[in-house]
């Protein structure tokens, strides 16, 4: 019986088969490159506001306590936009006629909010509590980044779950005495820089990240990487 297909046709399919195979992927790899890049999570990427608020001048240089703006960071699972009144306490006797101050002068005598961008935004299906984390020694920074050294805020973490299960799996890598919460310059124990907790000293983070997990009555790793502690 004569041959039907050419012998160069299993060359051909092998070809097909194997490089349908690595060009799928090939796009898995991109997208999952693409879904944790910037363009995705915006982490890094500094978003437009109404008025160009430096952390870095407010927090690094005069050394305002976060809570002095975000006033419901310890009792509420929003921190807060501070309402523009909070803003004239000072700027109603220093930098009265800044230009760039303007939409802020405008804001407080109509009584018209001035309307942010929000720059750590959670999508709606996740529930996060800001008062739980504080209560149990999550930072500031250790979410939000070195806040006192932008000049314009950013996003600075991509805020995806695999990050918030980096810090649930092993909590202990990332707690902080309560008394260094709102503190943006704060150093972990590195060895040569130890770290005083109730009397004692504590050189590495582990060490003290699992006494504070007992101070503080963290919960167990399997309940705060359980699906329902975010997802309700």
């Amino acid at each position: 019986m004569p041959q039907i297909f050419h012998r160069s046709t299993n060359t051909i399919s092998r070809f097909t088969i194997f490089g349908t195979l690595i060009l799928v992927a090939v796009l898995f790899w991109v997208f999952a490159q693409l879904q944790r890049s910037p363009y995705y999570t915006y982490a890094g990427v500094v978003r437009p506001q109404p008025v160009p608020f430096s952390h870095q001048h407010h927090v690094g240089g005069l050394g305002i306590d976060c809570r002095y703006c975000h006033t419901s960071v310890e009792v509420s699972s929003f921190a807060g936009i501070p309402p523009t009144k909070t803003c004239m306490n000072c700027h109603a006797q220093i930098w009265t006629n800044a230009a760039l101050l303007a939409p802020v002068r405008q804001s407080y005598q109509t009584g018209q909010s001035l309307v942010w961008n929000r720059v750590n935004d959670l999508p709606d299906f996740v529930y996060f509590n800001h008062s739980i984390h504080v209560a149990k020694g999550v930072g500031c920074t250790t979410c939000h980044g070195p806040v006192s050294r932008m000049p314009l805020m950013y996003n600075y973490a991509s805020l995806q779950m695999e990050w918030c299960l980096n810090c649930h799996r092993e909590p202990e890598k990332f707690l902080r005495p309560r008394s260094e919460i709102f503190n943006a310059e704060y150093q972990p124990p590195d060895g040569q820089n130890p770290v005083q907790f109730e009397g004692k000293s504590y050189s590495g983070q582990v060490e003290l990240g699992r006494a504070l997990a007992q101070k503080y009555k963290l919960r167990s790793v399997s309940d705060i990487t359980s699906c329902s502690t975010c997802h309700r």
